[in-house]
């Protein structure tokens, strides 16, 4: 039987699957494809050689073909032969069956006891000690090319005794016709003595694979493989960044994460990188290879990691004191152990966790004293002074006042660049860390007032500001001034309310500086950021910001006004709202500030999504993406891509919009409960993506997830008084539970919705939830009782040019009507489609198709059975399992047929079951228990719960019982 290496647990910190390195594993598997072979695989420590040949060696192509591996040691006498004695000695069973019949083979017979009594008999000792190597060499060869056809495979070779490599470079010329070699070496560990001998190979010039650290689309795959779940760019950068890419690296820090965090979480949390403890192994390596260095080396190298990751020469003889040669020699020995590399024509440590072991190693009096010599250095140099780098040796060396004054120069600096999140970062050091006088401490949070709202450093910042107003005697201008910054960095965080009633209170202190006065009014002019506020109030806001602006005289106070008019007027459906902000589209004012460009864009979009115009939505997404990425606007870049899920969600394109929405939502399944009366670290964006999120599940499924996530998202909108994500959740919800058979609960949610429709006064807002109360009723046989809230929701829309509210409205008039004029009720649903499918409301044309063929249907229409397979072709193409279910249970109960197999769905949106699903399916649609399928299937029970769950999920079923009814769908085309 084929022998492999000897058997290594692999932990749960091994990828699975072998990541990019296809093209080597290739080369490799060519290579022993046709022997005589030899091959060097070649790389850093850690980079993967060993998984690479383990791969090789696991592969069928080696089915029949002997495969020994010796491992060479790093040892301070190292034994000669000792890697190939120890691949003999794995020969034990094959030699049993068939010894070999060359004595010369004898000779090897007193180096390997194991193994002696299947070897020829022991030779006679030589004098020559030349001889006896010689004859030792010949047999070892003989016994090779018995064992042949074989894969022989050395690994470190680079620690190979002087014996070991005088044998390979023998190999190399005698080598038997059907044996491949196979040395793994580290790249940087000095020369090799039988690379020449290999290279000379009468048999070919050894193949050499070099591997290079992964890429950080190949560190993405290699932790998703590992976490077993997705992985957001965000978090494969920061991994990249801390591991250089080096699989054993990567491997050892994943490992460690679960310490810190549940699995499910880490994807989504790329800052728990930032603070990592370096896990233990990888810490002993290369501690280990900072000792080899020699005394004066490792001094200059642990100066290295104090002045930082890629260090200047100049600056690091400054603060050593040591000559030019020395720091190169010293930097030169660290290369070659693993722990710098070159970058950029200078060196640089190899990956974050190389520098913080040798950083960590500094003492702590020693380190404060290298980062002031640094300082010092880097001040003294000659050119623009780095204030980035000099803040941060300050602050290590505990040079508070030169820190503060270095921290505010760098954020003054970020802040011309637009580098928001640097300069806030920096001032919020400086107040944190610094403690500096009462009259900079102010200073620097009206600073980070403004740098935090687009920094995304606003859970830091606000209880700064906080703690500023609560202690420090201000002039009214100066509180208002930070009391709007409070609000605006409150509303971003999600805590609308409280961000509300900040900037309401700042009003009354800013009337002596009208143009912040001007655009704290604007912010309150915004109508979907709180609940309590009317609509009215809103309006008179914008009215107040208008005579501030004209008081500043400052244009582009002038413009923020227009921008929050515009927004008003659109939420409301007002067509004014079009012509005002095409104006300010024109307006040179508007494109000279490309970030209040960017947002103004983004806000109309979401706005025009609001009331179903959504050519225009496309329009506006497309102008402030292009703005944003002109502008570098980074702060932008989660919003742009929220609006783009918003359009697309909308416009039906739901292809791989759930993981996208993940994505986005950071992979953290539910919203967390907020505390003191905001939004925890949840952002105000948050809320949008979990609706969304929530939106998209009530039509794809399961129902129990939906009704989960949208409930999360009405609890904490409510609690932090975000109207709009208010509102539409439970809108959404109602329409959930309707489907689900649980009218009551339809119209409670409906009802709560429209508390908050009155409340704020936009029945636009509220149209939607108007229908779903009416189809609630009229499930229960109320219907008559909402024609008072259908005619409301008529005079308070009236001729708003919002397509979603007026085909809500004709669709809740139909339902009144049903009973009554079914002819008429059905020209209103007519109408009501037409307008959704002009608008590209695509989901609900589709419930309205859907809706119109099942009235026709129960009134004997012709055509009622054609609508209905129309609605099914068009909610299988948005992948939308629970309606496409729901749809073939109406077609069912109508005497429809369902179109087998009815074309129009997308197979890979994951309706379709796998042809084992299938079978599953269809015993479980019988009767069978789980243990009884898997006895049946030869599968495990927990394969087949496995199994039934997905394919309740596919078909939008809510329990087994539901099965029966729906296996006669159609799957995969059958």
């Amino acid at each position: 039987m084929p022998l492999g290496p000897p058997h290594v647990a692999l932990s749960d910190s091994r990828s699975a699957v072998l990541v990019g390195r296809r093209a080597e594993l290739a080369t490799l598997r060519a290579a022993v494809a046709a022997p005589p072979s030899l091959v060097l695989v070649e790389g850093e420590a850690g980079v993967g050689k060993s998984r690479l040949v383990g791969e090789l060696l696991a592969t069928p192509d080696l089915a029949g073909v002997r495969r020994l591996v010796g491992q060479c040691e790093l040892l301070q006498e190292p034994l000669p032969l000792s890697p190939l004695l120890d691949a003999f000695r794995l020969a034990g069973p094959d030699l049993a069956l068939s010894p070999p019949g060359n004595p010369v083979v004898g000779a090897l017979a007193p180096l390997l006891p194991e193994v002696a009594e299947h070897l020829p008999a022991p030779l006679p000792a030589l004098s020559d000690q030349l001889a006896e190597r010689h004859r030792v060499f010949r047999a070892a060869i003989a016994l090779l090319d018995h064992l042949s056809p074989l894969v022989l495979v050395l690994e470190d070779v680079h620690w190979a005794d002087g014996g070991t490599q005088d044998f390979l470079a023998f190999l190399a010329t005698y080598q038997p016709r059907e044996l491949s070699v196979i040395l793994t070496v580290r790249s940087g560990a000095g020369p090799l003595p039988v690379r020449e001998a290999f290279a000379r190979a009468p048999s070919g010039p050894a193949r050499s694979i070099r591997l290079a650290p992964l890429r950080p689309p190949e560190v993405e795959q290699l932790a998703s493989s590992i976490l077993r779940t997705d992985v957001p760019a965000a978090f494969a950068t920061s991994l990249y960044e801390k591991t250089g890419g080096i699989p054993f690296v990567v491997e050892e820090v994943l490992r460690t994460l679960p310490e810190h965090l549940p699995a499910g979480e880490i994807p989504g949390r790329p800052d728990v990188l930032a603070d990592l403890a370096v896990p233990t192994v990888l810490r002993d390596v290369l501690l280990q290879r900072l000792s080899s260095l020699g005394h004066g080396a490792q001094e200059i190298l642990r100066a290295a990691a104090v002045v930082g990751m890629t260090p200047d020469e100049g600056i690091l003889a400054e603060v050593t004191g040591r000559g030019p040669a020395e720091i190169a020699e010293a930097l030169a020995q660290a290369q070659a152990a693993g722990l710098l590399h070159e970058h950029d024509g200078g060196c640089r440590f190899r990956h974050r966790l190389a520098w913080q072991i040798v950083y960590e190693s500094v003492a702590t009096s020693s380190r404060r004293w290298l980062h002031l010599k640094t300082a010092r250095a880097l001040q003294s140099a000659a050119g623009p002074k780095p204030l980035a780098q000099l803040a941060h040796h300050f602050r290590l060396a505990g040079s508070a006042a030169e820190f503060v004054a270095n921290a505010e120069a760098a954020a003054d600096t970020a802040l011309a660049h637009g580098n928001d999140a640097t300069a806030a970062r920096f001032l919020l050091q400086a107040l944190q860390l610094g403690e500096p006088a009462g009259e900079v401490r102010v200073r620097l949070a009206v600073k980070l007032g403004k740098a935090a709202v687009d920094g995304l450093a606003q859970t830091q910042a606000v209880p700064i500001l906080e703690r500023l107003l609560a202690t420090e005697p201000l002039p009214a201008g100066l509180r208002g001034e930070l009391r709007f910054a409070l609000g605006r960095l409150l509303r971003q965080h999600g805590a609308a309310r409280a961000g509300y009633l900040q900037i309401e209170q700042a009003v009354p202190d800013l009337a002596d500086r009208p143009g912040l006065l001007g655009r704290a009014l604007a912010t309150l002019a915004a109508p979907e950021t709180v609940v309590d506020r009317h609509f009215s109030e809103h309006a008179v806001r914008c009215d107040q910001a208008e005579e501030a602006a004209r008081r500043s005289g400052e244009r582009g106070v002038h413009v923020a006004v227009r921008i929050a008019r515009a927004s008003l007027l659109l939420e409301q459906g007002d067509p004014a709202s079009w012509r005002l902000i095409d104006e300010l589209l024109r307006d040179d004012a508007l494109r000279s500030a490309p970030r209040e460009h960017a947002r103004a864009c983004l806000n109309w979009a979401q706005g025009a999504l609001h009331i179903g115009q959504l050519r225009r939505a496309e329009t506006l997404l497309a102008e402030g993406r292009r703005t944003a990425d002109q502008a570098e606007y980074l702060r932008l870049a989660e919003v742009v891509e929220l609006v783009a899920a918003a359009v697309d969600h909308a416009l039906g394109r739901w292809r791989g919009l759930a993981d996208r929405l993940r994505r986005l939502s950071g992979f953290h399944p539910a919203l967390p409960q907020p505390s003191h009366g905001t939004a925890s670290h949840f952002a105000a964006a948050s809320f949008d993506i979990r609706l969304l999120h929530g939106a998209l599940l009530s039509a794809t499924g399961p129902a129990e997830e939906a009704t989960a996530s949208l409930g999360d998202v009405v609890a904490v909108t409510e609690r932090v008084g975000a109207v709009w994500p208010l509102i539409s959740a439970r809108t959404t919800l109602s329409r959930l539970l309707l489907t689900l058979g649980d009218a009551e609960g339809a119209a409670s949610a409906a009802t709560a919705a429209l508390a908050d429709v009155r409340a704020k006064g936009n029945w636009v807002w509220g149209a939607e939830s108007v229908l779903c109360l009416t189809d609630a009723l009229d499930a229960v046989g109320r219907t008559d009782e909402a024609g008072p809230l259908v005619d409301e929701l008529g005079a308070g829309i009236g001729d708003a040019d919002a397509p979603l509210a007026q085909a809500a409205l004709l669709s809740a008039r139909a339902v009144l009507l049903r009973a009554r004029d079914a002819q008429q009720a059905d020209r209103l649903l007519v109408a009501a489609h037409t307008r959704l499918g002009e608008a590209g409301l695509r989901y609900q044309e589709a419930t309205a198709r859907e809706r119109l063929g099942r009235w026709r249907c129960e009134r004997g229409a012709a055509d009622g059975g054609r609508i209905l397979e129309d609605a099914l072709r068009s909610y299988g193409e948005l992948g939308a399992d629970r309606d496409v279910a729901r749809i073939c249970r109406t077609m069912r109960s109508n005497g429809v047929a369902i179109p087998y197999p009815w074309r129009g769905g997308r197979p890979s949106h994951g309706r379709v079951l796998s042809s084992r699903e299938r079978e599953v399916a269809l015993l479980a649609a019988n009767g069978r228990t789980n243990q009884e399928i898997a006895e049946e299937l030869f599968l495990s029970r927990r394969t087949v719960e496995s199994h039934v769950a997905s394919v309740l999920r596919k078909l939008g079923c809510r329990s087994r019982r539901e099965l029966p009814a729906m296996m006669p769908l159609p799957v995969n085309g059958d």
